[in-house]
């Protein structure tokens, strides 16, 4: 079995005492007994511990929610609408791992995991992007995601705490910003000239990637 596959099945089996046991190494002994792995493959896994088991966890989600917009429903429909179907995905497969999602937001919230945190979203965008048939390589490719990050991180806050039937209250609230996001029609000009002046991060990792 090649090591993608052993982590998804380790990380997997983790994700059960996540609620219980954070994102610790304590989660791990017990998620690799759970999958029949030795506690030291276990740690060779993951040497970095709690950041390196979120990040293959938001890996895996990206992964999950990919394999979900891959049909011709999803192709037909307009991009705004595969956009907001994307973030949708995205928290449908999170929806069984709700509180070790939780958990991972206070990981990533960790002043030396900030870095990480904002690799991981950019990931996210970048692949609902991709999937809703992005090809801007111009100044838009950076608005474009710098938006949906706004709008993903605000609609998964919202999402954590959300208990109505299907999270219809989520979808009403993603449609919301979405909205908002399309009615202000100046935003892009007024980030393009902000974009003179200051360094932008999404424009950094994309440059990190290529190296």
């Amino acid at each position: 079995m090649d090591e993608a596959k052993e982590k998804d099945r380790l990380l997997l089996a983790t994700l059960a005492n996540v609620p219980f046991d954070g994102w610790s190494i304590t989660a791990l002994r017990a998620g690799a007994r759970s999958a029949g792995i030795a506690e030291a493959e276990a740690i060779a896994l993951f040497p970095r511990g709690a950041a390196e088991l979120v990040e293959w966890f938001s890996a895996w989600a990206d992964r999950a929610m990919l394999a979900r917009l891959d049909s011709g429903e999803f192709s037909a429909l307009k991009v705004r609408d595969r956009v907001a179907a994307g973030v949708r995905a995205r928290l449908a497969v999170l929806g069984p791992h709700r509180e070790a999602a939780r958990g991972a937001l206070a990981v990533l919230a960790l002043p030396q995991n900030v870095p990480l945190g904002l690799k991981l979203v950019y990931h996210t965008v970048d692949a609902i992007w991709y999937a809703a048939g992005d090809t801007a390589t111009d100044f838009n490719f950076y608005t474009k995601r710098a938006l949906l990050a706004a709008v993903y991180g605000a609609t998964m806050l919202y999402w954590l705490d959300d208990r109505s039937p299907d999270c219809v209250d989520t979808d009403a609230f993603l449609e919301r910003r979405l909205a908002d996001v399309m009615a202000v029609p100046k935003i892009a000009e007024r980030l393009r000239a902000a974009a003179d002046r200051l360094p932008n991060p999404f424009r950094f990792l994309r440059a990190a990637q290529r190296r």
